[in-house]
């Protein structure tokens, strides 16, 4: 969604790199070339001259002018002041002192409220809650059912006693919904409420009906982020009629300017809490104002990131992979069974690209990672699956009618298979080199990424010493004088200006001999 605006902005700002000092004129083609940027990203006017003017007065500042680099200050100031604009710190769920915590849920109809109901109770419910959600949207038609069918694919409970199609009291369902909680000790209510195609008295009313019943703790408005200024004006019309404590962003995985989101928090004071950014029920987070600044300057996600592997990976299965690629044996005892794990483990935490998309730079190769084709790894995995035990655990014997067979079972051609046992004996040799304390292959000189000791001896002996004179006499005198340089240190002390040792036994301890190996 943010695409046009990071490629936008990481060229206003590699046209600052270079330069020693920042002129008047300098700042003022930045902040122009910022102001289209945002515009065309269809942030709301308001923000976009409130953004302006705060980076213009912090780049004309002495943070810029005595800098050493002013080109990363004012990278700096402008992902402070996205921040700034998108909220400030992350907002988190506020729950009620005795349960259950109450969140309502309101929008017009079509932001994806039904859907984001469900999505927050798997959140909810992966944090050790125990979530209700209640259907009290009873006027759009099998909105019932598809909160039920929502709830039963999050693993969540629903309380939906009215059949819907405009049929039931949702403000009774609600207030009913409250009594079956604690009955049935459900710690947090989620009330799914109607939206309309647009801001009407009668949403409202109800709307506001359903706040009055419930007293809800926090009340949601989910906002479509494709929608673009629209949205700011639906917010700003429910912020007045009904009120609500923060906002949820759906959709943001669309192709959409992302304008809304840039400015709502902004234009209504109410922090974005949540982010739905995909279909299946998994994409969905808390918003961190922090991370998505990072992202729309190209400088990544890392964290988030981290987060999505903790949740996926054991420390258990992963303490077992490292030690196989640790072992003696170089790596041999890591097969294609535990390839096969990596590979599915890594399809847990979502697709390939969006995951290459939260790397620092990774916005220059935009157009590569958009081609990945995401079956290249299920193609993987039906080879893999397609050999025997043995062939697994021993590569080495897969010959010619071997991969023929594997071929046929896999449904792709011979080369394929050849060339995937092939990379993996390459990764795995690259694997258990880093496992090891090798580094990075091909990065020499480096602490903890040099290329091995193999590499270490072979620049040793290429390394030439320093060169002698042809002619005898001055020769001669370069080494009288190297003489008596070192007689002059060795009166002096030791190396490092440090008193010579008189003991000639002197040895190092133990810590530093295993230091120094």
């Amino acid at each position: 969604m943010f695409d046009t605006l990071s490629d936008r902005l990481s060229a206003t700002f590699k046209n600052l790199r270079g330069k020693g000092r920042l002129s008047e004129a300098d700042i003022d083609a930045t902040a122009r070339e910022i102001r289209i940027a945002l515009l065309e990203a269809d942030v709301a006017l308001p923000v976009v001259r409130a953004f302006i003017a705060n980076v213009k007065e912090r780049a004309r500042g002495s943070e810029v002018s005595q800098a050493l680099n002013p080109a990363q200050q004012v990278v700096k100031i402008v992902n402070e002041e996205l921040v700034s604009i998108l909220g400030g710190e992350t907002r988190r769920l506020r729950f009620a002192k005795t349960a259950p915590t109450v969140i309502m849920l309101a929008g017009l109809q079509g932001a994806g409220k039904t859907t984001l109901a469900g999505k927050l109770g798997l959140w909810l419910k992966g944090q050790g809650h125990s979530p209700l959600l209640v259907a009290c949207d009873l006027q759009r038609p099998n909105a019932v059912n598809q909160l039920s069918v929502v709830a039963e694919r999050a693993g969540v409970a629903v309380y939906a006693p009215e059949p819907g199609n405009g049929v039931g009291d949702p403000v009774q369902v609600a207030k009913d919904s409250i009594e079956f909680a604690k009955a049935k000790v459900h710690d947090i209510v989620i009330v799914d409420t109607a939206g309309r195609l647009g801001i009407d008295q009668e949403l409202m009313r109800q709307a506001a009906d359903i706040r009055d019943a419930v007293s809800p703790d926090e009340i949601l408005f989910v906002v479509d982020a494709m929608i673009g200024q629209d949205a700011v004006n639906t917010a700003e019309a429910f912020r007045d009629g009904v009120g609500f404590d923060g906002v949820v962003l759906s959709k943001l995985d669309g192709d959409a300017r992302g304008g809304a989101a840039l400015s709502i928090a902004h234009v209504t004071g109410k922090q974005v809490m949540f982010a739905s950014n995909g279909e299946k029920l998994e994409d969905f987070d808390a918003f961190h104002p922090d991370r998505m600044a990072s992202r729309i300057l190209d400088m990544g996600d890392l964290l988030t990131l981290i987060e999505q592997a903790e949740k996926t990976f054991s420390q258990e299965e992963a303490a077992k992979m490292a030690s196989k690629l640790q072992s003696s044996k170089g790596g041999k005892d890591f097969t294609l069974d535990d390839f096969l794990a990596q590979m599915e483990q890594v399809r847990k935490m979502g697709s390939i690209s969006k995951l290459l998309g939260m790397l620092p730079g990774m916005g220059q190769i935009k157009d590569q990672i958009n081609n990945i084709d995401e079956r290249d790894i299920d193609r993987t995995a039906a080879i893999i699956k397609s050999m025997t035990p043995k062939e697994r655990a021993e590569p080495t014997i897969i010959n010619g009618s071997r991969r023929a067979r594997i071929a046929k079972g896999s449904g792709v051609e011979v080369s394929a298979v050849k060339s995937l046992v092939e990379r993996f004996f390459e990764a795995r040799k690259m694997m258990s080199k880093m496992a090891q304390g090798g580094g990075m292959p091909g990065m020499p000189g480096m602490p903890g990424m040099g290329g091995g000791p193999g590499r270490q001896k072979k620049q040793i002996k290429q390394a030439k010493g320093k060169r002698k004179s042809g002619n005898p006499m001055k020769r001669k005198a370069e080494e009288a004088a190297a003489a008596e340089r070192r007689e002059q240190a060795a009166a002096q002390g030791g190396a490092f200006g440090l008193p010579a040792q008189e003991d000639k036994n002197f040895e190092l301890p133990d810590e530093f001999k295993k230091f120094m190996g």
